[in-house]
C-alpha cells in the first residue's frame, strides 16, 4: 500500500513536496538504513571518503526532494550511485536521518579563514597542486566546494596524514622506460597497452607499456606530503577553517 502512495505521488509531481521525517521512530529507521547502505562510504557523516554530510547545507542537496533524488538515482559520473534494495519508505526515512545529521553540524570551528587564506597561497604551497575556481594545480583534487563536502576532522586528517585520508582517483604512477627515463605521475587512465599520466608540471603523457621497464603505483601513498611538522597547530586551524569555508557556487 506504501509503494503505491509513493508511486502515485511522483507519479503527480508531489514528490518535490515531500519532507523529510523528523519523528523519532523513523529516524531511528533511517540510520539502521543508513548504517547498512550508506556508512561504509560515508562512516558517521563527516568521517568517511565520502561527501561530507553533517552539513546543514549540502551542496548537491538543497531541498528535501533533491536529497530524496539523489538517494534514489545517484549523481552520475560520481561514486554516488542509485539505491539498491531500499524501498520508497526507507529512502524517505534516510533522507529524513541525514537532515538529522545536518542539524547537529557544528556552527564554528577554530581558526581564522583568513590567515588560513594566506597560508593556502603562501608558507602551505596549496596552489602549486590544487584548483580554486579554476585556478591553481592539477595535481590533487579541486578544492573549490571542499568545505561543503568534507568536515573539519576529515581535512585536518588530510593535511596531517595524507595517505590514511587517501581520495581514489589521484593515484601516483612511477614509470621506468627503456631509454632509462622515469616518469611520474597522477594516473589519469590505463588499459592493457598504454597508461595515461599527468606529471607534475601539468602535462598528460600516454605511454606504451611496451616501452617500459617497470611501473609502479602508489595505491596506498599519498603524493601530498604530511604537514604535521610543516605548520604550527594555529597554522594548521587556520588552513582548515579557511578550507572549510570554500563553498563554491551555491
Amino acid at each position: 500500500m506504501r509503494l503505491i502512495f509513493f508511486s502515485f505521488l511522483i507519479a503527480a509531481g508531489a514528490w518535490a513536496q515531500i519532507k523529510a521525517p523528523t519523528d523519532a521512530a523513523s529516524l531511528q529507521a533511517g540510520m539502521k538504513s543508513y548504517q547498512f547502505h550508506c556508512a561504509f562510504c560515508h562512516g558517521k557523516g563527516d568521517d568517511g571518503f565520502a561527501a561530507n554530510l553533517v552539513s546543514p547545507n549540502l551542496v548537491h542537496a538543497p531541498t528535501d526532494s533533491s536529497l530524496l533524488n539523489i538517494i534514489r538515482n545517484g549523481i552520475i559520473g560520481t561514486d554516488m550511485p542509485p539505491a539498491l534494495g531500499m524501498s520508497e519508505e526507507e529512502m524517505l526515512q534516510v533522507a529524513g536521518y541525514v537532515r538529522s545529521l545536518g542539524r547537529s553540524a557544528p556552527t564554528s570551528i577554530a581558526g581564522n579563514a583568513a590567515k588560513g587564506k594566506a597560508i593556502y597561497m603562501g608558507k602551505g604551497g596549496c596552489a602549486n597542486c590544487h584548483m580554486l575556481e579554476g585556478a591553481g594545480g592539477r595535481m590533487g583534487p579541486d578544492l573549490t566546494q571542499i568545505g561543503a563536502m568534507r568536515s573539519p576532522s576529515n581535512l585536518r586528517s588530510s593535511i596531517v596524514s595524507p595517505s590514511a585520508a587517501m581520495v581514489g582517483g589521484w593515484t601516483m604512477v612511477h614509470v621506468s622506460l627503456k631509454n632509462g627515463t622515469k616518469v611520474n605521475g597522477i594516473r589519469l587512465n590505463e588499459d592493457n597497452f598504454y597508461i595515461s599520466l599527468r606529471d607534475g608540471k601539468g602535462k598528460i603523457q600516454t605511454l606504451a607499456k611496451s616501452d617500459a621497464t617497470n611501473i609502479v603505483r602508489d595505491v596506498t601513498k599519498s603524493s601530498m606530503p604530511s604537514y604535521e611538522k610543516v605548520l604550527s597547530t594555529e597554522e594548521l586551524d587556520d588552513l582548515i577553517a579557511y578550507l572549510f569555508s570554500l563553498r563554491g557556487a551555491m
